[in-house]
């Protein structure tokens, strides 16, 4: 390996992850305008039935991580429970939370009715899997630390 090509690529990726760590704290620009417009998500299974597994919690945020990417937004901080899960994110001003919600429970709903066919339809039947209804919240009356905190703390199954 060649040094100086190496150091390069251990530069670049600090600066990424401390790029990702200070998102919290850091404006974001968009090509008109600088925001801060962090929400806390909640979605819930249908009926809230205990269906989702470490497994599933794991697919589901590489899902809304790709999803959440491709609207312009940054997945913060994801993690979950049995029946349901927290997310929060970064949301720019030029996208209405309701399409985003829709995008992000359609997309994880097909692919883990995909892909874990077998687990979701002894707890599930029909074509749903999250409930129709949602929580948001925005991120500015709680210190943002004290909401991300409260989602690692989420009881995540055991793998």
């Amino acid at each position: 390996m060649i040094p100086h090509i190496d150091m390069n690529l251990d530069l670049i990726f600090h600066i990424d992850y401390v790029k990702s760590m200070t998102t919290i704290n850091e404006w974001r620009t968009g090509r008109h305008c600088v925001f801060k417009n962090i929400v806390h998500l909640v979605f819930i299974t249908k009926y809230r039935r205990d269906v989702l597994t470490d497994a599933m919690l794991k697919r589901v945020e590489e899902l809304t991580l790709e999803t959440a990417t491709q609207m312009d937004c940054e997945l913060i901080e994801f993690n979950g429970e049995h029946d349901h899960i927290h997310l929060m994110i970064s949301v720019h001003p030029k996208l209405a939370i309701s399409n985003l919600v829709g995008k992000l429970k359609g997309k994880t709903a097909y692919f883990i009715r995909q892909e874990f066919k077998k687990e979701v339809r002894k707890k599930l039947w029909g074509d749903h899997f999250w409930s129709p209804s949602y929580c948001v919240v925005s991120c500015g009356g709680a210190p943002l630390e004290t909401v991300k905190r409260y989602i690692e703390n989420q009881r995540r199954p055991q793998a």
